[in-house]
């Protein structure tokens, strides 16, 4: 008796069943393509990370491997859970507040601000879990949104001025020009250049590549000490476990607890969202499976951070520059894992990155965040001038912080004043309150 051929379909391969890529119409060696461009955007954050939050007295090596480690496990929980094409690390400008602000400014040690990190996480894992989280995104007013974006950016410009040696202190001016001819600061201008050239051909590691051209030629013109390019992973024992709760329960950082849990809010879920439309991977009504995963992620991802020994940790805007090259699924959010994790055995190279060869993309990251300014309505001058307000005094108070209260203040009674206080959403009245109080209690002094 004849026997029939065997007409069973072939088992999809392991990675097909994990990340369901014919669905999306994708292949792994597009996905596997498309997490190397997202890397390369975003690998500039192993060398920036460790430099900032080393002037908070955090120990460079512990630092730059618990960035890695938390890029990849946040990475990996992404691609796994949510099967997004969406890669984390600790964010830019909430390490700039944590060292430059809490730190230097307030004076707090770096474990009670660790401590503020986690707990900050902790209720941004609640509103996410309850359901508050969209409630409050929808409170808040767009134009605000956008001034924390602006404000951010023209913090962290600041911040690479300085680091560049291209602005210093002046008794009378506050700032001033600095010495131009330092060679770190020729480098930093040289670099910037770069990195403006780079981008401008689309070139996708142009941030990384400028990092590495400015450290190569500090060894040669500005004096930097080599210490080499690969090693075994550095310790991560300073930082594990290192964070402060009791510290950070006091009643300064309890302000500051606030502004890390409205910030990540904002950077998290918006660009999560801008991500996913741009992967077509949103619903066109209401909310799916994935995205609440995803929401879930990011939110772990922050607490667990700390715990390494970082700052908060958020999705990345780069990881469009995957979603362009056809990233669909997790598997390209695996892939920048595991290069992240690649990168633990480079902790040489990164110690050797001077300040200034940083500070070139930090100034370019703030000069794109700026662009944000053309989403306000400027005809609507309850909008505007509260959004400037916190725009502008998050650089000339050298804090986030102050910028997100003077500027919920000014909002609340700028809207109240002219008869729209009716616009003005719950959450708003909330923030504002809480800011005055605080105002009111400490005189605005840290």
């Amino acid at each position: 008796m004849n026997r029939k051929p065997d007409t069973a379909a072939p088992k999809p391969h392991w990675l097909e069943r994990l990340f369901k890529l014919e669905a999306h119409g994708t292949t792994v060696r597009t996905e596997l393509l498309a997490g190397l461009t997202t890397f390369l955007t975003m690998a500039y954050i192993v060398f920036v990370n460790p430099s900032i939050l080393a002037d908070a007295g955090m120990p460079k090596d512990s630092v730059f491997v618990a960035t890695c480690l938390i890029a990849a496990l946040g990475s990996l929980v992404m691609a796994f859970a949510a099967n997004w094409p969406v890669a984390l690390a600790p964010g830019m400008g909430l390490n700039a507040y944590f060292a430059y602000v809490v730190v230097q400014g307030m004076g707090y040690t770096w474990q009670a601000a660790l401590g503020a990190v986690f707990l900050s996480g902790l209720c941004f894992l609640a509103v996410t879990l309850t359901g508050l989280r969209g409630i409050i995104v929808a409170g808040i007013p767009r134009s605000m949104r956008v001034a924390l974006t602006v404000g951010i950016g023209l913090f962290l410009a600041i911040i690479a001025l300085k680091n560049a040696g291209v602005v210093a202190a002046n008794p009378a001016t506050f700032v001033t020009l600095g010495d131009l001819r330092q060679p770190g600061t020729v480098l930093a201008a040289l670099g910037f250049l770069m990195v403006a050239v780079l981008s401008a051909r689309r070139i996708r590691a142009a941030l990384l590549l400028t990092i590495l051209m400015v450290t190569g030629l500090s060894f040669v013109f500005a004096g930097n000490a080599f210490q080499g390019i690969v090693s075994a992973p550095p310790s991560l024992s300073p930082t594990l476990l290192a964070l402060d709760i009791p510290g950070a329960l006091t009643g300064g950082l309890l302000n500051v607890i606030l502004v890390l849990f409205l910030v990540e809010l904002f950077d998290a879920t918006g660009t999560l969202m801008a991500v996913a439309s741009r992967a077509g991977l949103l619903p066109e009504a209401g909310r799916s499976a994935a995205l609440d995963r995803a929401l879930m992620a990011d939110s772990a991802a922050i607490f667990t951070g700390s715990l390494l020994g970082t700052s908060s940790t958020t999705a990345y805007l780069e990881s469009a520059t995957g979603v362009e090259e056809g990233g669909r699924t997790g598997l390209t959010a695996a892939t920048v894992a595991v290069l992240f994790l690649a990168c633990l055995f480079f902790a040489p190279l990164a110690g050797s990155v001077p300040a200034y060869a940083t500070a070139p993309a930090l100034f370019y990251v703030a000069c794109l965040m700026l662009r944000d300014l053309t989403a306000l309505d400027w005809d609507d001058l309850t909008e505007v001038i509260p959004a400037c307000v916190t725009a502008l005094l998050m650089p000339f108070t050298y804090s986030i912080a102050n910028g997100v209260a003077f500027g919920f203040i000014t909002y609340a009674v700028l809207k109240a004043l002219t008869g729209r206080a009716r616009e003005v959403k719950p959450v708003v009245w909330v923030i504002a309150a809480v800011f005055l109080f605080k105002f009111v209690e400490t005189g605005g002094a840290h």
